[in-house]
């Protein structure tokens, strides 16, 4: 037998909005002159896709403070593996995916590999969100 839902569980058309909702429009009327102006900005599909791979590698906290390491100075595996308390294995793997989207870059110091951030802009990057995350 299908369980039925209770009238609690229904929409409510005429709810009033919680916090976790977005608020929108409650006359849908589309301003075509602010799409126009807009509309050509609008990211190609294809370069939303690459930023959303970038923006997927950064959303492991592993990964996240692997780049607060290395957002201080150049660090070899065994190094950052230590600084991060992971093992170097796991390092290695996300380092990999940090590679993948030239989060970070490396160079061969002997017998170690000593990785660092790509360049500015993903220091940059770093920088920010951590001080939008700081505001109050």
């Amino acid at each position: 037998m299908a369980k039925s839902r209770s009238a609690a569980s229904q929409p409510q058309p005429n709810k009033a909005v919680s916090q976790t909702d977005a608020p929108g429009c409650e006359i849908p009327l589309v301003h075509l002159e602010n799409v126009r102006q807009v509309q050509p900005e609008v990211l190609a599909t294809a370069k939303a896709q690459r930023m959303a791979e970038f923006f997927s590698a950064l959303s492991d906290p592993h990964r996240l403070k692997l780049l607060s390491a290395l957002a201080h100075q150049e660090l070899c595996v065994c190094d950052l593996a230590a600084a991060v308390n992971m093992g170097e294995s796991a390092v290695s793997h996300q380092l990999r995916v940090l590679r993948s989207q030239r989060l970070v870059k490396y160079r061969r110091q002997g017998r170690n590999v000593c990785y660092s951030l790509a360049d500015d802009h993903i220091m940059t990057l770093y920088r920010e969100v951590a001080d939008h995350l700081d505001e109050e």
